[in-house]
């Protein structure tokens, strides 16, 4: 027997689900359906888990801009080198 019952999504998780299960030639109901089967049979949940991705701060994302930039030769590499540890950390002492 059959029931309908109703979940929730964001519109916008919903609407690109199902473009990406309709490629696949599943529907959104259709999969929803076979994850709650394999959830059941193999008593766990059917897939990896995973956190999203990380957005790199306002600080970071510029630094990484500067970084390439001075890769490319399109800004001047002002960074310090150094060729042993002693030698950065005496720099970063002051010394």
């Amino acid at each position: 027997m059959v029931t309908a019952s109703t979940t929730r999504f964001e519109e916008s998780d919903k609407s690109e689900a199902t473009d990406l299960l309709k490629s696949m030639g599943l529907t959104f109901n259709g999969y929803l359906n076979m994850a709650v089967k394999q959830l059941i049979n193999q008593r766990r949940i059917p897939f990896e888990i995973l956190p999203a991705k990380e957005e790199p701060s306002e600080e970071t994302r510029r630094a990484m801009i500067a970084a390439e930039a001075k890769e490319y030769g399109l800004i001047d590499d002002d960074s310090p080198s150094f060729t042993t540890a002693d030698e950065a950390i005496n720099w970063l002492d002051g010394e």
